[in-house]
């Protein structure tokens, strides 16, 4: 467990944010670059990808076994406490201009921001990805691309009518936000 806290003070949805901090980071930068950021995430998007992993709908071998045991309450609790937090900076850089260029002429054409927005911060159930972990990101678009990602079908055929040129390009672009 990190940090041992008394039982007669501990606050469940701390100690299970805790368990979570340990991949997605105790200050919201996650241990590895391919580890999506939750801090300030839309709460609404983080039930539900937690109610996904939990039902097999969204399939990963670690979320899977960390959310075994969680109850409905357990991950509306946990979805308000990190999107209470503040959205960390990682500092990635901003995209070239010719990145930007193409990302927001793909995003156009497939029409992104009738989603996640003009500014790409997400809202309610349609997850922030501006400022995402680019390595996340792009496993994440390849993930929808090849099916292994098979919880949002829409996606899906966003990304497959989309060439890989215009995903790096949009991947760059959204990282650097």
């Amino acid at each position: 467990m990190i940090g041992a806290v008394s039982a007669a003070s501990a606050d469940p949805v701390e100690d299970k944010a805790a368990l979570c901090g340990a991949c997605h980071g105790q200050r919201g930068v996650p241990v590895s670059k391919d580890i999506p950021i939750i801090w300030g995430q839309q709460e609404g998007y983080l039930y539900l990808q937690l109610r996904d992993f939990k039902s097999g709908a969204r399939s990963n071998e670690i979320m899977s076994r960390m959310v075994a045991g969680l109850e409905r309450d357990d991950m509306l609790a946990l979805a308000a406490f990190f999107a209470a937090k503040p959205w960390p900076d990682t500092g990635q850089p901003a995209a070239s201009e010719a990145d930007a260029r193409a990302a927001k002429t793909t995003s156009a054409s497939i029409g992104c921001p009738a989603c996640h927005s003009d500014r790409f911060q997400g809202d309610g159930t349609v997850p922030r990805v501006a400022g995402q972990n680019e390595a996340y990101l792009a496993k994440t678009l390849a993930d929808f691309r090849t099916g292994a990602r098979a919880n949002n079908p829409g996606m899906a055929a966003f990304v497959r009518a989309t060439s890989e040129a215009d995903l790096v390009a949009l991947e760059n672009y959204l990282a650097g936000l």
